[in-house]
């Protein structure tokens, strides 16, 4: 009690202050006039009694400092007076104020900047209820899991590991594993067709489970959620709308709700409108409408003609998330679930025990990183870079507090003469240090939001992904500045802080203080000092600055990359019949229709199509068996359907063999139609349960083995890594063999050409073993060659398409460099971001040497001068100036060669044809930081060599 008492007289007294500071005054000043008063009676003059009653009072400045110690908050008093003298010290130096808030306002502002893009692509919690308690199921295995399946980019699939689960497992996990409140999958979103009563667009629906909403907390604004009894095959699909989509497409409406809409060609209700505050759990996706499940086998159908998504358990396109049921800990969802994910593929003969089949479960912001996993690596890199920014403006504001110490030494030593202690002058040193940061960060947060826009504005520059993440600065990204402004404070003034507070000032009270005893001494580790900040300086510019060339070289790696096809005047675009109702005989004939009339256009050369376009960044891939291999030993080859005359178009040579012809895709078709009967028939007789699976292989065997093997061309990788020592041309390949009774042996393939290789999905990937064969059916990408500019024939294109079809939108309409640049946005923002940074990096590293140089010439200029009196020319006194400038820039770049070689390893994975050591990027960066070090050098130099010896001898 007694202590609380104190601490509030305490509190009080600081704040009525003011007041204290009055009635201590006139306390004070009533006991020396009352002893005034004594001493005038004892005969004393009215000088002399008021001398002689002070003294006998006692040190009144003593008393009034042991006055407030002991009433009011000492240690709070101070820091304001600190903070007060600061700012008038400083103010009453604008150049180095300048100087030094705009140093730092770059480094914390670019670090802001780059840190609001990181908490928007990886940080941000998601908008759901209770986002810790939901989660994700991801698998594993120790071998290949060969199943039917796709992926929407939620996570990093791959053949022995996933997100992508069959619906029957999501139902198995919901029934027996009782460790999740609430369990939904999700797949998508997929463009669909979306017709109200205008025109169709091309619009983005995500396939979910009656209780996604339910399971993520979800709630909508108008009408209602989906529900688990939505799932029911007879009752009417409905879908809810995104906030977005029903703001752009039906301008707010909430008359929306309840209206009937096509999908394609099914008919859908709009059942309710979700929140604002919700797009999607996966970062980067986003879709205009959530579609319940009984809208899979109708609703985009055409991609799984083999097979039902539904109850097919070896189907794995879903992504499971639950919610943990009170009491459930992660490990023990974990067990539970692996255990039924290990009884499940080892029933359907996906894999054994022995390759370790297993479920692991992890937070949906951990598992699931959609496009964050593509900006990741990049935005990483980046805040490594502004980070070393940071460091480098830290270093040269350090350098400037401490020549400006220099001069301050006289104010510091009468400091501490009259009973300042080395803490309490450390302290005043560093508040300094920190008011200069403050108002660095203060004008940083405005070079940050400046630096956001056009972050961004480079993010979003990439047409073909836009970037989808919002930026906008919250609490995190706040308080990620405070602390970097205080770091930075901190860093920047504590080496010139603690040497000034060290150091002997007692030399600094004599009148020639360069010149006392001492003096030398305490000159050598100032400089010494100041020496290394500038060393640091330099060897974290090089590190950037290989970095930044390294990056740099990439780029024009990949610029001038060969494909394999000639890349110039083609103009892309896609079309998908299949979402206007065509079925594939139609969309042949539309397709043929389509590149008669294009051919026909002035200025083109050629016309071609195919299932994706080259170097969209979409691949497909399949397997084969090869004749006379093992059964069950499938190899895989990536794939791509292809339309007539499409190596003619895009310049692919052919090899060996012939190109496409009229016949081949006739044959194709029929073979295609064939086998895509017999799946519909076996999963006819599957759903009704009427046949046994011998019955249903013996009716397919009987009809598919005699129809003719589609023709192939396969490119040369292929043939040397599959059929190396063999004429491939006339070779058959079987499909891929996996015991599947339904169907029976399929016809397979037959090889009627072998084409160059080509880069398929990306400049970067590796050139894989690659099988074309006719388009038949299906969506596709038409390749135009022209003679002109292909962007001139856009609008004409247009029209021929809205001729043919006003229902057939087309998407994607880019030139093929266009194209190129679009993969390469990642490399041509981080080169050019890199690059920027990188030479900020040297202007401020060049900055600090310039001015350590020029403080160093204005210090020894008596020095200079006596040098100059005794007959030292004006180039020795330059050559003396250049060399410590240069040692300097040779002493950093010794050691960031070494610290790059280091650093530079981590960047690898980003580089392309050239080693994180390369000799020549090193020896391009080295020289070029050694001219910049020199002309910086050279200005200080020059001034030294203008010292008159006479005016020099007089400056002290």
């Amino acid at each position: 009690m007694r202590s609380l008492r104190r601490l509030l007289s305490r509190v009080f007294g600081f704040v009525a202050r003011r007041q204290s500071e009055e009635r201590m005054r006139e306390e004070i000043e009533e006991h020396v006039a009352l002893q005034t008063a004594e001493n005038l009676r004892a005969g004393m003059t009215a000088a002399e009694a008021r001398r002689q009653a002070i003294l006998k009072f006692g040190a009144v400045e003593a008393m009034k400092e042991s006055y407030r110690a002991g009433r009011g908050m000492p240690f709070i008093e101070t820091v304001l007076q600190d903070l007060r003298y600061s700012v008038r010290t400083i103010s009453r130096s604008p150049g180095f104020a300048a100087v030094a808030i705009l140093t730092l306002a770059l480094g914390i502002g670019a670090n802001t900047a780059i840190f609001s893009v990181i908490d928007a692509v990886m940080l941000r919690p998601l908008p759901v209820r209770d986002p810790q308690q939901l989660m994700v199921l991801r698998w594993t295995a120790r071998k290949e899991l060969n199943f039917n399946g796709s992926s929407y980019g939620d996570c990093d699939n791959s053949r022995e590991s996933g997100c992508v689960f069959s619906v029957p497992f999501s139902r198995t996990v919901r029934t027996q594993a009782n460790a999740f409140s609430g369990l939904a999958v999700f797949s998508g979103p997929l463009d669909i067709n979306f017709r109200d009563n205008g025109p169709a667009v091309i619009a983005r629906g995500e396939y979910v489970s009656g209780d996604f909403f339910s399971t993520l907390g979800l709630k909508t604004i108008l009408g209602r959620p989906l529900g688990p009894a939505d799932d029911q095959p007879a009752v009417p699909p409905a879908i809810v709308l995104t906030y977005a989509f029903w703001q752009r497409a039906f301008g707010g409406d909430p008359s929306a709700v309840g209206r009937g809409v096509r999908l394609d060609n099914v008919e859908a209700v709009i059942v309710g409108i979700a929140g604002p505050g919700f797009s999607n759990i996966t970062p980067g996706k986003t879709q205009d409408f959530f579609m319940c499940l009984s809208l899979v086998d109708r609703v985009r159908s055409e991609w799984w003609a083999d097979g039902s998504r539904i109850n097919d358990p070896s189907v794995f396109w879903a992504v499971i998330v639950g919610r943990l049921a009170p009491g459930v800990s992660i490990a023990r969802a974990q067990a539970s679930v692996s255990a039924l994910f290990r009884s499940e593929v080892v029933h359907l003969s996906l894999l054994t025990d022995a390759d370790g089949p297993g479920v692991l479960v992890k937070p949906v912001r951990e598992g699931l990183d959609g496009e964050s996993r593509g900006y990741a690596p990049m935005l990483d890199l980046l805040m490594g870079a502004v980070g070393f920014v940071l460091l480098i403006a830290c270093a040269n504001v350090a350098g400037l507090i401490l020549a400006r110490s220099a001069g301050r030494q006289k104010e510091l030593a009468v400091r501490q003469a009259i009973g300042a202690g080395r803490g309490r002058i450390a302290r005043q040193l560093l508040t300094e240090s920190l008011v200069v940061s403050l108002a660095g960060g203060t004008l940083g947060v405005f070079v940050a939001i400046w630096g956001v826009k056009a972050l961004v504005a480079l993010l979003q520059s990439h047409v073909s992904d836009p970037f989808l993440f919002p930026v906008a600065p919250d609490w995190r990204v706040l308080g990620f500045t405070a602390v970097v402004t205080v770091a930075t404070g901190i860093l920047s003034g504590m080496a010139p802080t603690f040497r000034s507070a060290r150091s002997d000032l007692t030399p600094s009270l004599r009148e020639n203080a360069s010149s006392a005893p001492g003096g030398a001494v305490q000159s050598r580790w100032r400089f010494r000092l100041g020496d290394a900040l500038v060393v640091a300086q330099v060897a974290l510019s090089m590190v950037m600055l290989i970095g930044a060339g390294l990056l740099v070289r990439t780029l024009g790696n990949l610029r001038h990359l060969n494909p394999g096809f000639d890349t110039r005047n083609i103009l892309l675009f896609g079309v998908n019949p299949t979402i206007a109702g065509y079925t594939d005989p139609g969309t042949v004939h539309l397709y043929r229709d389509l590149q008669r009339r294009f051919a026909a256009l002035p200025g083109v050369i050629a016309v071609s199509y195919s299932e994706d376009a080259l170097l969209s960044r979409s691949t497909s891939g399949t397997h084969v068996h090869l004749d006379g291999a093992p059964p069950k030993s499938n190899v895989g080859t990536d794939y791509l359907a292809v339309g007539a005359d499409f190596f003619s178009t895009m310049r692919i040579r052919l090899l060996a063999g012939r190109a496409f012809t009229s016949a081949d895709f006739a044959q194709a078709d029929a073979t295609n139609a064939a086998v895509s009967a017999a799946n519909k028939e076996a999963k006819a007789h599957a759903d009704a349960g009427k046949a046994s699976p011998a019955p249903r292989a013996e009716v397919a065997q009987s009809v598919l083995p005699a129809l003719a093997p589609v023709p192939v061309i396969i490119n040369q990788t292929f043939a040397k890594r599959y059929l190396a020592g063999k004429d491939p041309v006339g070779l058959h390949m079987g499909s891929p063999r996996n015991d599947k009774p339904a169907t029976g042996p399929r016809p397979g393939y037959l090889i009627v050409g072998v084409s160059e290789d080509t880069k398929y999905g990306s400049l970067r990937s590796e050139i894989n073993p690659t099988m074309y064969e006719p388009l038949t059916g299906n969506s596709a990408h038409f390749e135009v060659r022209t003679t002109v500019d292909p962007a001139t024939l856009i609008a004409v294109v247009r029209k021929i398409v809205a001729e043919a079809d006003g229902n057939l939108p087309l998407t994607d309409i880019r030139t093929q460099s266009q194209q190129i640049d679009d993969t390469l946005f990642q490399e041509r923002l981080l080169s050019r971001l890199s690059s920027f940074f990188a030479v900020l990096a040297l202007a401020l590293a060049c900055i600090g040497l310039y001015g350590l140089l020029s403080y160093e010439v204005a210090r020894r200029t008596r020095e200079l001068g006596i040098r100059m009196a005794l007959g030292a020319n004006r180039r020795d006194v330059m050559r003396l100036v250049l060399r410590q400038g240069l040692i300097l820039a040779l002493t950093g770049v010794g050691i960031g060669i070494g610290a790059a070689v280091g650093i530079t390893r981590l960047m690898a994975s980003m580089l392309y044809e050239v080693r994180p050591g390369d000799p020549a990027t090193f020896a391009i960066v080295c020289l070029l930081l050694m001219v910049v070090a020199a002309v910086a050098c050279l200005v200080p130099a020059r001034r030294a060599t203008r010292v008159e010896p006479m005016e020099a001898l007089r400056t002290e």
